[in-house]
């Protein structure tokens, strides 16, 4: 799970949406549906059907807003138990308590336009793993990604913006360079986006020793998605 050579899903977009249930499972053979287990002790396959059954309630407007009264915030005061880890982007139509209906201490969340990883990033979510005890990484891309679509003019263009902008931008440029041509500019920058999200993923891999050996002794998974902004869903790549 999360190794680079996975073949990503071929762009048919509306027809992945309608497979999501079963894309989002597709890596846990002989997982049950989400269990009651503690966090600390759930499997990374029952975190993702906990994260996909969220975002299924937020998809069809049922939302719980869990984890918000006072009583449970009191809890909060001595410590926290996030279930998940989730790299997203810093684009606010995007934020990931929201789309898979969680609240306050449930996730352990960073994010960063695109995606792009640096030291403080990488970090951040080595100690979600190491400290926390998350069993689940979720590298969440999304839908007409303003820094993925930078990346693309600075591929075509040969401009990337100025200051930091450009060495954001740059962060994502391999992606693109990687992805096959695609003569449709929105099939093409969506398939940029699922390329970040599983080069990020790969990153994490190669570049932090925790988060590998994690992955490689079952600990954890590590997972790259992908936020629909037209149909609200999540589906895994």
């Amino acid at each position: 799970m999360g190794d680079d050579s996975v073949q990503p899903n071929r762009f048919t977009r509306r027809h992945a949406l309608g497979a999501g249930a079963l894309v989002a499972t597709a890596g846990f053979a002989g997982i049950p549906a989400a269990a009651a287990a503690p966090p600390g002790t759930m499997h990374p396959a029952h975190a993702w059907r906990r994260l996909v059954e969220g975002n299924e309630r937020f998809i069809e407007a049922r939302q719980q807003h869990p984890h918000q009264d006072l009583p449970w915030r009191e809890t909060l005061v001595d410590g926290q138990q996030p279930f998940a880890c989730v790299l997203g982007c810093a684009d606010s139509r995007v934020p990931p308590e929201l789309i898979f209906d969680q609240g306050l201490g449930d996730l352990f969340t960073v994010r960063t336009a695109g995606e792009v990883l640096d030291e403080s990033i990488i970090g951040s979510i080595e100690y979600a793993v190491a400290h926390l005890g998350v069993p689940i990484v979720v590298v969440l891309g999304h839908e007409s990604c303003g820094a993925v679509t930078a990346a693309v003019d600075l591929v075509r263009s040969g401009h990337g913006g100025t200051g930091s902008i450009s060495t954001l931008v740059r962060g994502i440029e391999a992606s693109v360079l990687s992805t096959p041509r695609n003569d449709n500019p929105d099939a093409f920058l969506a398939a940029c986006v699922v390329r970040q999200t599983r080069r990020v993923v790969t990153q994490l891999r190669e570049r932090s020793e925790l988060i590998r050996d994690a992955v490689d002794s079952h600990h954890l998974g590590l997972v790259p998605a992908v936020y629909d902004l037209d149909e609200y869903r999540v589906t895994r790549h």
